[in-house]
């Protein structure tokens, strides 16, 4: 496959009109500032987000996955012309990542983005639908339960919301493993259409299975701490983290690697710790920007929007790390279950 196929198959997602109209408000609002994306449809992709009613947070998220993104495909790049991507399979992976992430926040000309415009740290504890009759009825128990502080409840929520997240991004990968099908028959000749399905076969089927396990731990969990609370000596208080470590003593390492890995994840953990700070803070100051965008006074209106542009850039910073960090740490942990398999 050439170069120009992912370029072409990506041209025709992104030419899909954007779903429903937009108010007056939305249309006069400037789209976000360049963020020195080096790819032209990936920038082109940042300054559609603008233009989408987008909280602050959720396109500092939506920054951090496009720069990750931008990585990867400018990493891919340097592998195809030195041939090092005969089957296409980096390529292919490359496109379904992007369709998830299109996907994911509203960029793929659907209505339904359901991560969207949503987010859970000032969502509250009853402004959100799990989707899910099971987890609905798991959470009910839990927030009738006496056994949860009210600190451990909503502990208990952002688990609840992470694994509707999983489920959500599970079935979107199942939708644009097809989609990128479908494309790649209008991109690529018949020969070439033939050589990639052996060798994406595997790949697509395997990352497929890695994310079925993790919602089906993830469940057992869920069901697990809403029936007896949390477990007083339980380490990691973060769904991702709690996800790698359960996934990591399932897989084939030693217990000087699983140490390793623990102490890791601890600081990971610390990590997003951090980024949720960031992200309050950048939602509080976007309130006092909104509050004070009607008032005369400039120089108040100055100060807010400096501090609102410092934080933002905080946070994407702070998102792009914690992003890269999990990514490093999914695939290592996802190879020991790969050996463990063998």
């Amino acid at each position: 496959m050439g170069p120009g196929s992912l370029a072409l198959a990506l041209a025709l997602l992104l030419a899909a009109p954007p779903a429903g109209g937009r108010s007056s408000r939305e249309a006069n609002e400037a789209p976000p500032a360049a963020a020195d994306f080096r790819v032209a449809r990936l920038e082109q992709l940042w300054r559609k987000a603008g233009r989408l009613h987008l909280s602050a947070v959720k396109l500092a998220e939506l920054h951090s996955d496009l720069k990750i993104h931008e990585k990867e495909e400018l990493s891919w790049k340097k592998l195809k012309a030195e041939g090092l991507d005969p089957d296409g399979e980096r390529e292919a992976r490359l496109r379904r990542n992007l369709h998830v992430i299109m996907a994911k926040y509203g960029l793929d000309g659907k209505k339904d983005a359901q991560l969207g415009a949503t987010n859970y740290i000032t969502g509250g504890l009853e402004n959100d639908v799990l989707d899910d009759p099971r987890l609905e009825k798991l959470w009910n128990k839990a927030k009738t339960s006496s056994k949860f502080s009210k600190e451990e409840l909503e502990k208990l929520w952002r688990e609840f919301k992470h694994h509707k997240e999983k489920v959500h991004e599970y079935n979107l990968l199942l939708e644009t493993v097809s989609r990128t099908e479908d494309i790649s028959k209008n991109v690529i000749s018949p020969l070439e259409e033939e050589a990639l399905k052996e060798g994406l076969l595997h790949q697509k089927h395997r990352e497929l299975k890695d994310q079925m396990q993790s919602i089906n731990q993830g469940f057992e969990r869920l069901r697990r701490v809403s029936h007896q609370g949390y477990d007083a000596s339980s380490e990691f208080e973060e769904p991702r983290v709690i996800d790698l470590w359960d996934m990591a003593k399932l897989g084939n390492f030693t217990e000087q690697e699983l140490e390793s890995l623990r102490e890791e994840l601890k600081h990971f953990e610390a990590k997003v710790e951090k980024h949720h700070h960031y992200q309050k803070q950048l939602e509080v100051s976007q309130e006092k920007l909104r509050h004070v965008e009607g008032t005369r006074d400039k120089e108040l209106l100055s100060r807010n929007k400096e501090k609102y542009s410092a934080l933002e850039e905080k946070t994407k910073e702070m998102g792009y790390k914690v992003k890269k960090h999990l990514q490093d740490l999914s695939s290592r942990i996802s190879r020991g279950l790969q050996h463990n398999e063998l």
